[in-house]
């Protein structure tokens, strides 16, 4: 594919550990460098001191010929009134980060505790993601939307992205598909993908089994040069960030990035 823009690597290899990962964000830029990527995409919970040192932050990353793909964005779902403010205030500094950079921000997807009270939840989350998307608009950063199928989420189905994304139409909110949580939430990753094609800016990769366990990439179900095929013949010209998060990857991150990043190579990304 030579329409893309580049093959980037996420963060959340590192942050799935919790406390069993010591490492600093530049230990993630060094591995990531080191596998041969061409950027990286951080989260706020593993942007570490960079979030208060863009400049310091850019000047590693071209240190180690990386660029920055994307900042992603999540707390707790953004599914609470009662922390609306909250998020809102983190995701203002989130856009203002993205704009010192001149990156897109991707927030993460809707989810609660549990589905009681689906529809004030869901609404309360198109509350937010018009807002920041609305703010976004304004400050000329692109907002997107990376919906998953854990930690409580309430975007798995093919009926609930179509809400999420024509509720969100009019804000300017674009579309962060993910193939491995598309596939993983029970939908069809080709017809998802061609339905909102017209909103897709940023691109997620990650395998999984037929028995919902994320897998290294090619190791699962996802039939990727399908995948790939259509996004080149829709000339799709974003990211596509590879994400890990298989069992292996949380004995070493670092060696299962790696060993995505050489099958991405073989088949000529």
């Amino acid at each position: 594919m030579t329409t893309i823009q580049g093959i980037g690597c996420q963060t959340y290899t590192w942050e799935m550990l919790g406390d069993g990962w010591t490492g600093t964000p530049t230990d993630i830029l060094d591995a990531v460098s080191a596998a041969g990527y061409d950027g990286v995409e951080f989260s706020n919970v593993m942007i570490g001191d960079y979030f208060s040192s863009p400049d310091h932050f850019a000047l590693d990353l071209r240190q180690r010929n990386l660029t920055l793909a994307a900042y992603a964005y999540s707390t707790t779902g953004f599914t609470d009134a009662d922390r609306f403010e909250e998020d809102l205030a983190g995701a203002q500094k989130a856009l203002a980060f993205a704009q010192e950079l001149g990156v897109m921000l991707c927030l993460g997807g809707a989810s609660a505790p549990a589905r009681d009270q689906y529809d004030v939840r869901f609404d309360q989350a198109i509350q937010f993601y018009r807002t920041v998307a609305e703010q976004g608009g304004r400050m000329g950063v692109t907002v997107c939307v990376h919906p998953h199928s854990h930690h409580g989420s309430l975007l798995e189905s093919a009926a609930e992205y179509d809400r999420l994304l024509s509720g969100t139409a009019d804000s300017g909110l674009m579309f962060n598909p993910d193939a491995g949580h598309i596939v993983r939430g029970g939908q069809d990753l080709m017809d998802c993908v061609r339905r909102h094609r017209a909103r897709i800016v940023h691109v997620h990769i990650k395998d999984v089994d037929a028995n919902d366990e994320w897998q290294p990439l090619g190791q699962g179900i996802i039939d990727w040069q399908s995948f790939f095929g259509f996004l080149e013949k829709s000339g799709y010209q974003g990211w596509v960030v590879a994400e890990e998060e298989s069992a292996p990857a949380r004995k070493d991150p670092a060696a299962a990035v790696a060993n995505n990043r050489r099958l991405l190579r073989s088949m000529g990304l």
